[in-house]
């Protein structure tokens, strides 16, 4: 029943990233412009990328833990917020 409470509470975040994985894909195949200027979706998606590692240093974890889920954040940018929103076990309470 815990697995179930602790899904249903990442889903609302996910279903935000995997609608906006959708319209990045339809709008655009890239993260650039023609120009070489950052598109407007991925000022969206450096944002949010930079809302997780804040969020990632704030955690509670060991420093290997934070160091993980920022490489993959950083290699991975928005597949990355997709995992770290999904399975990094945030707000697990520790009772």
């Amino acid at each position: 029943m815990n697995a179930i409470n602790t899904l249903t509470k990442r889903l609302p975040g996910a279903g935000l990233l995997l609608s906006l994985l959708t319209v990045s894909l339809l709008s655009s195949c890239s993260r650039f412009n023609n120009d070489g200027s950052l598109a407007t979706w991925g000022y969206v998606i450096l944002a949010l990328d930079v809302f997780v590692l804040f969020d990632i240093f704030r955690q509670d974890w060991g420093i290997g833990k934070k160091i993980l889920w920022a490489a993959i954040v950083f290699f991975f940018p928005l597949g990355g917020l997709i995992l770290y929103f999904l399975f990094a076990g945030r707000g697990k309470s520790s009772t």
